[in-house]
């Protein structure tokens, strides 16, 4: 969805620019929410909005 975005290299360096760990998420970077909210642990929470964003969205 924001591959066109990524392609153009100014705009790709405005929106790291605003990104406080300074890169661009990764598939990677999912894994261990998702092994987190499959496992045991997980079990009491309910109704939470879990940002993977780099930081992005406490701005």
């Amino acid at each position: 969805m924001t591959r066109t975005m990524l392609e153009d290299e100014k705009t790709k360096k405005t929106i790291i620019s605003k990104i406080p760990m300074r890169r661009i998420g990764k598939p990677g970077d999912l894994s261990g929410k998702v092994v987190f909210l499959a496992s045991k642990a997980s079990d009491y929470i309910t109704g939470q909005v879990i940002f993977v964003d780099g930081g992005f969205s406490v701005q």
